[in-house]
């Protein structure tokens, strides 16, 4: 049975969903039909989902035949802290792609993701209001119960990226490592599938038609989803759990429309640029790239 040669590790919203929609058209590659599988990262406290067993990772992979480029995409495989080193002890011979973004879009763009996914996920109705709510967030408080993942609410902590690429640079070797940044994807995005193809040994003159993947959505009805959160638990157990989690998913759908993200309040952002400087620094040491256009 075929086993993953290559992962897609994160980070949240910078562009992950449309690189693997575009590694899933290359007849050379093969990518596990769901995204963020989860199966590394045994110290993420995901809260709706029971760990996969070995064989059930091995299934998602179990169709890809002869390819030898099969792999998977979850975005919380970068944070978290335990999840390079398992991969290493799955196969110390996988390729790693990691995909980063300036940490202030990164951070407003992660929350209104949250917020677009319903109360559940993130309660707090202003950007700011999740940023000072971290500190208690951090201590276990102030979390929604229903929310899938905490660790997703500390944003601050989703955009140190300098620490987490060296996590994976201490456990693989730079040749197995590819770093994007989604400015690459959009200043020139064949270049970007190029590089990656080649990353992975495969046939990189291939082209699909590159379009625009997962853009950004915003709640058609606050109301509706205010209603939804506010159904009692007792209600919504009397709905099987598989089928409550695809209602869930579809009523969210219904409920959001494309639209572009609402700027972020220039005083916050340059708050924000101030605090994450050090980090932007960091992290163009790290990869060894010019990252001096994130501090404008």
């Amino acid at each position: 049975m075929s086993r993953a040669s290559f992962l897609i590790v994160g980070a949240p919203k910078c562009g992950t969903t449309a690189m693997t929609r575009y590694l899933e058209a290359h007849p050379e590659v093969f990518v596990a039909a769901r995204k963020d599988l989860h199966y590394f990262g045994t110290d993420l406290n995901f809260t709706r989902r029971a760990r996969w067993s070995e064989a059930e990772y091995a299934a998602n992979f179990e169709d890809a035949g002869a390819i030898a480029a099969v792999g998977e995409a979850s975005v919380w495989y970068l944070y978290s802290t335990q999840a390079a080193e398992e991969i290493a002890s799955y196969n110390p011979d996988m390729r790693i792609i990691i995909m980063l973004r300036q940490p202030v879009d990164m951070m407003h763009a992660l929350y209104t993701q949250l917020r677009l996914n319903g109360l559940g996920d993130e309660d707090l109705t202003t950007f700011q209001a999740a940023l000072d709510a971290e500190p208690d967030r951090v201590a276990g408080r102030r979390i929604p119960v229903d929310t899938p993942l905490p660790e997703a609410l500390l944003y601050r902590h989703v955009a140190r990226f300098s620490e987490q690429v060296r996590r994976y640079q201490a456990v693989f070797p730079p040749e197995q490592i590819l770093v994007l940044l989604q400015d690459d994807l959009k200043a020139d995005t064949p270049a970007a599938y190029r590089r990656t193809l080649m990353f992975l040994g495969v046939d990189a003159d291939f082209q699909p038609a590159l379009e625009r993947v997962n853009a950004n959505k915003v709640v058609r009805s606050e109301g509706l989803r205010k209603l939804i959160a506010l159904t009692p638990s007792s209600a919504k157990d009397l709905i099987p759990t598989r089928l409550r989690r695809g209602v869930r998913k579809q009523v969210a759908k219904l409920n959001s429309r494309h639209a572009p993200r609402a700027p972020l309040d220039p005083v916050l952002r340059a708050r924000l640029l101030a605090e994450m400087t050090p980090e932007i620094e960091a992290l163009s040491a790290t990869i060894d790239r010019d990252l001096s256009g994130w501090l404008g």
